[in-house]
């Protein structure tokens, strides 16, 4: 985090998909939320943010009894575009999409992308943390772990792109991948490595590029190509 918050100037938006927090950490989730919200006002303050939620973030129970990162609304009050919500940079919609946890979420998330399919502008982001089942972007080296929903949602609004995350390996394994083509949209995935600087995908949609950083390197895709990168991962 500290690594993001210097780097956010250079951006015109730093973009969290999910696991904002560890459920597999000693630490308690209300003690991390308190970390990751202070973090969070400062990468406010050193530009532009828009966080969603993952399944590590979810805290209890909302108002219809389902599990939801309740800890995010504070951030939502400290004007911080989170699940939900929608933002709206330049000529680019980015539409932000909470984990859900049963059937009362999965319909308000249904709603959510069709209203926003409707205003649509030159281009419409998604984040959604949970790549889409079959994608290489969901590989974790032995099956693939992605949604069900999120690719016939995707077949029906054809958004541009996917920010997701949720599945650390995909990008570190033979044939996984940190970007995938599905029709006209493109799904990313950055992984997650070990140490003080972290894996990534950085967007250039003037260049028309996006980049993935990693301790593997760097690898580049054109935006007009029509596949995913071909990849060699030892």
């Amino acid at each position: 985090m500290d690594w993001v918050v210097a780097a956010t100037p250079d951006f015109d938006l730093v973009v969290m998909a999910g696991d904002n927090l560890n459920i597999a950490s000693s630490v308690a989730l209300d003690a991390q939320s308190v970390v990751v919200l202070r973090y969070l006002s400062m990468l406010q303050s050193a530009g532009r943010v828009a966080v969603s939620s993952g399944n590590h973030d979810l805290t209890g129970p909302d108002g219809q009894g389902e599990q939801a990162a309740l800890w995010l609304g504070e951030a939502r009050t400290a004007g911080i575009p989170t699940d939900g919500d929608s933002l709206v940079v330049d000529d680019t919609l980015f539409t932000i999409c909470p984990w859900w946890d049963g059937p009362l979420g999965r319909e308000a998330v249904a709603a959510q992308l069709a209203a926003d399919a409707a205003r649509r502008p030159a281009r419409w982001v998604w984040v959604y943390h949970w790549p889409p089942l079959g994608s290489p972007t969901c590989w974790t080296g032995k099956r693939y772990y992605g949604d069900t929903e999120v690719g016939p949602w995707i077949e029906e609004h054809q958004p541009d792109f996917v920010l997701s995350g949720h599945v650390h390996q995909s990008p570190f394994t033979a044939d996984g991948s940190w970007a995938d083509r599905i029709g006209d949209t493109w799904i990313f995935n950055a992984g997650n490595q070990i140490g003080p600087v972290p894996a990534r995908v950085e967007i250039d949609f003037d260049a028309g590029e996006a980049r993935w950083f990693s301790l593997m390197g760097v690898e580049e895709l054109d935006l007009a190509s029509p596949v995913g990168p071909t990849r060699t991962v030892f």
